[in-house]
């Protein structure tokens, strides 16, 4: 999966915001922090590829807002 931008979420939130995206059927993966990749204390990234935008507008409304451009 090439990724393109995520949405750092707390461990709380993982299991609502997984199960929300894998019944809308749309590729993510979770990640850790990295060096790359700089999340909170107790945060780790949503990551998603280049979405169509009917697709993109779901994920938007979920999280609430636009995603961070993964870092390259």
């Amino acid at each position: 999966m090439e990724k393109s931008f995520y949405y750092p979420v707390p461990w709380g939130d993982v299991t609502f915001l997984k199960d929300a995206l894998a019944a809308m059927d749309l590729p993510f993966s979770i990640e850790q922090p990295t060096e790359r990749l700089e999340l909170g204390p107790g945060e780790v990234a949503i990551v998603f590829p280049d979405l169509h935008v009917r697709d993109y507008n779901a994920v938007r409304d979920l999280f609430g807002g636009h995603g961070k451009r993964y870092p390259g």
